[in-house]
């Protein structure tokens, strides 16, 4: 969006701001402004000074000045020491762009159950089209696509972050009702866990939690094979209690899925008749390329350790765990 912001919500959104996040509109104004003084007073940190992404932090935060100010530093400091997920992310390159393309026959996923006849799952986040019935966007999350012999999982989430950063600046609506995720495991394998390490699972979760301004409401797995219980027993070490009440694991049953996410808000691959997946990839291949130029400027929004008052923030500091999934009984 940039510059001045401009309200897109409907009058019942509006409201629902006021009573969910603590949004005041005759106060708006003035919260953006205080946060962009104090950004400014910041010598370390480099950000984004439009109304629209402070207003996304202040959202995130339920307008605490606070923590918003905690949110926005750990958001750049984050950025700052994840390079390899924040540093080239051209839709253009090569190795994003298959990625982002990917598409593969797996002959055990739902489909399978519900006679669908051609089951392609592509890319490894997208957001699906519309809202569910309480108004939230689904995410569809199939990390595990990849072959962890020739791709890194540092590549797999420089792609998830360059589609979350443009969904985030450009649907306002769920930064007022929040995100369901839907993850899909239908891939992952024995050598996908041996490919990560822990550090890489206290990042996740430190980034998406207290970095990101997002409200998420639910995380939803499906086809879980034996595998995930090892990956999913790391993440859930470092998630807040209140993460862990919003988890929800189905395994292969879809009918238990379609209680928290609306069969209907789903790709027809999954059941739905929210399009396909084919389709929905094709749409945020065209998001991408379109705001190329924008993910490549991102890049200069970060910190500057050398200049943060007081003691520098370290990788070492937010992400210290030795040791990797290799040591963990992964039969």
């Amino acid at each position: 969006m940039g510059g001045e912001y401009v309200c897109t919500l409907s009058p019942e959104l509006v409201q629902r701001a006021k009573d969910e996040i603590n949004e005041v509109p005759e106060r708006r104004a003035a919260d953006i402004e205080h946060i962009r003084d104090w950004l400014k007073h910041q010598p370390h940190i480099n950000a984004r000074m439009d109304d629209w992404t402070i207003l996304r932090f202040l959202r995130g935060c339920k307008f605490s000045l606070e923590r918003t100010k905690e949110k926005l530093d750990m958001f750049y400091t984050c950025k700052t020491l994840c390079p390899e997920w924040y540093k080239n992310r051209d839709p253009q390159d090569k190795k994003m762009r298959a990625i982002l393309e990917l598409g593969l026959h797996h002959p055990n996923l739902p489909g399978a159950s519900l006679n669908i006849t051609t089951t392609i799952i592509s890319s490894v986040l997208l957001p699906l089209p519309g809202y569910d019935y309480l108004g939230r966007k689904v995410l569809l999350e199939r990390w595990a696509l990849h072959d962890p012999a020739t791709t890194t999982v540092d590549m797999m989430f420089r792609v998830i972050t360059s589609v979350a950063d443009v969904l985030l600046d450009e649907d306002e609506q769920s930064s007022v009702t929040g995100y369901v995720v839907m993850s899909d495991n239908a891939c992952l394998s024995v050598p996908h866990v041996v490919a990560l390490k822990p550090t890489l699972a206290r990042k996740v979760t430190v980034l998406w939690q207290d970095g990101y301004p997002m409200r998420p409401k639910g995380l939803n797995y499906i086809n879980t094979p034996a595998a995930f219980d090892t990956v999913f027993n790391i993440f859930r070490s470092f998630m807040k209690e209140k993460m862990k009440k919003r988890v929800h694991i189905h395994g292969s049953d879809m009918e238990s899925l379609y209680k928290q996410v609306p069969r209907e808000m789903l790709p027809v691959e999954y059941g739905g008749t929210n399009g396909t997946v084919e389709e929905i990839k094709n749409y945020w291949l065209q998001r991408l390329d379109a705001r190329r130029d924008w993910l490549l400027e991102d890049e200069k929004y970060c910190v500057d350790e050398s200049k943060r008052p007081g003691k520098p923030k370290t990788s070492a500091e937010l992400f210290g765990i030795e040791g990797s999934f290799r040591k963990l009984d992964v039969d």
